[in-house]
């Protein structure tokens, strides 16, 4: 049996047949990082940091969801009137290399997809975002809780708490494959006005107040 708490789309992924009926012994919840959710967060970068043009992403080509990142960034960001460029990373001995060459590249901004070496070296990109003084956007607010400017995306504790539901019915008995993939409901924006502060930049109180977590 295998059950997963959060993913992108397993279907692309190849693990499991579809989302009513995954089939097999798999199930599990969705991370919900589709090309909504990117302009989305291109969207929100503009709105807290007035006048950039030039946005860089830094991606992970290993990990299989930077595949649907790496497509739905340029148009997402041609339809908010904004220029992209990824930029990848492997490993963490990457990341200031990457960081230096979309300051030199003449990027205004950042956008930091979901990735596993991301979220596990969330202090450290955090650190190297604002040694480049590059305003960025993350995933989840655990990079803002790091140091990181701004996220947005699933509120993973409210999601594992769904997701234990599913555990009890496997647990008795249901079948994994029976029971259809859900996505996340519940998604979250924060900000950290220390690091805003740090970088010079005004955000207004009309975005604060969208926010659901404010770090000062």
């Amino acid at each position: 049996m295998i059950w997963f708490g959060s993913v992108d789309d397993p279907v692309a992924l190849g693990l499991v047949e579809s989302f009513a009926r995954p089939g097999g012994n798999v199930t599990g919840f969705l991370l919900s990082n589709d090309a909504s959710m990117v302009r989305k967060r291109l969207e929100l970068l503009r709105d807290a940091v007035r006048g950039f043009s030039r946005v860089g992403a830094i991606l992970n080509p290993e990990y299989a969801a930077a595949d649907g990142t790496l497509k739905a960034l340029p148009p997402a960001a041609r339809g908010l009137g904004l220029e992209a460029r990824a930029y990848e990373v492997r490993s963490g001995a990457e990341l200031e290399a990457a960081f230096a060459a979309a300051a030199r590249d003449g990027m205004q901004a950042l956008y930091v997809p979901e990735a596993p070496l991301f979220l596990t070296r969330r202090s450290e990109i955090a650190a190297v975002a604002a040694s480049v003084r590059l305003p960025a956007i993350y995933t989840f607010r655990e990079f803002v809780q790091a140091g990181g400017l701004m996220s947005y995306g699933a509120d993973l504790p409210a999601l594992y708490q769904r997701a234990a539901g599913y555990v009890d019915k496997i647990l008795k008995g249901v079948e994994p494959g029976e029971l259809p993939l859900q996505s996340a409901e519940k998604f979250e924006l924060a900000v950290n006005l220390k690091t805003a502060k740090a970088l010079n930049l005004t955000i207004s109180e009309a975005f604060l107040l969208r926010a659901d977590e404010v770090i000062d």
